[in-house]
């Protein structure tokens, strides 16, 4: 009688256990948007994983701390991401890209193709031109996917379909590839891109001044967005009056560390108060996780 009870109770105890299951995957499985704000110190990097599991990155941040970020992130097995976006070419956007590329099999890459005379740009660009060609080596073949790396060249009216998630191309309003810089400071030549996901945005806004916020608003684009991205680590030249009126965002991230900048400045620390947006800094919060459903964003 006994072994009986014990059969029928291991029996319950597996149905129990497989339902359990069952729910948890149900919940793994569910539509939603990852947006992940990663704090790697003074300098920007976003992580997007949509519904249907595209991965994006924006910018790398200013060292390789950017892998350890993506292996909490990615599975180990995981070794390509579908597309890395480099607002500028700047250090603090640029640095950890050099190792992401290195470690990644990345399938695009979207930047402006602006020309730069630095040996930051100059190692990009010689690392870019390295990854358009397939790496015919047997280890790189055994381990990684290999498909060469595809240049898309942003552009005002740009966009990338990603599943249920959009991203659109705001700015720059034209084609800088192969252009140097000569009356634009290179924050003004930053990618601008907004990601859509069912009724919920977030506005990516790399490091533009207010100069380059003046000519996003007159050019009409639609930048109304529930999540800022503030521009260049809160400095008091970015994130106008102007500018928060035409975002109406909820949220505002910004990404900033250590730094003798005076980042993010009490003038935009102020800005960002009158209009009553929650603030959230990863010098202080450290990685800054959003779920999207497509109707709310939770925050974890």
């Amino acid at each position: 009688m006994s072994k009986k009870i014990f059969l029928y109770s291991a029996v319950i105890l597996v149905l129990l256990n497989f339902f359990t299951w069952q729910e948890v995957f149900a919940l793994e499985s569910s539509p939603v948007l990852k947006v992940d704000f990663l704090d790697v110190g003074q300098g920007d990097s976003a992580f997007i994983e949509t519904p249907q599991k595209h991965q994006i990155l924006i910018d790398g941040g200013p060292s390789s701390d950017v892998l350890q970020k993506l292996s909490e992130r990615m599975p180990f097995w995981d070794k390509t991401i579908d597309l890395v976006i480099l607002t500028h070419p700047e250090s603090d956007h640029m640095q950890g890209l050099f190792s992401v590329l290195q470690r990644y099999n990345v399938n695009y890459v979207l930047w402006t193709g602006i020309v730069r005379s630095t040996p930051e740009f100059e190692k990009w660009a010689s690392v870019l031109k390295l990854k358009q060609k397939p790496d015919a080596s047997f280890l790189a073949s055994f381990f990684l996917s290999q498909g060469s790396v595809k240049e898309i060249i942003a552009k005002e009216g740009a966009k990338v379909k990603a599943g249920n998630a959009e991203i659109d191309i705001l700015y720059p309003q034209e084609n800088l590839s192969g252009k140097e810089l000569k009356n634009k400071s290179a924050n003004d030549t930053c990618v601008v891109a907004k990601l859509i996901y069912g009724n919920n945005s977030f506005l990516f806004t790399g490091d533009i001044s207010s100069v380059a916020e003046k000519e996003l608003i007159n050019s009409k684009e639609n930048i109304l967005s529930d999540v800022l991205k503030v521009a260049h680590h809160g400095s008091k030249y970015s994130t106008s009056d102007l500018f928060l009126k035409n975002i109406q965002p909820e949220y505002a991230v910004i990404s900033v560390g250590k730094n003798s900048y005076g980042h993010p400045t009490p003038e935009v620390l102020q800005r960002l108060s009158n209009y009553d947006i929650n603030v959230l800094r990863t010098d202080q919060a450290g990685d800054i996780n959003m779920i999207s459903d497509g109707k709310n964003i939770n925050i974890k």
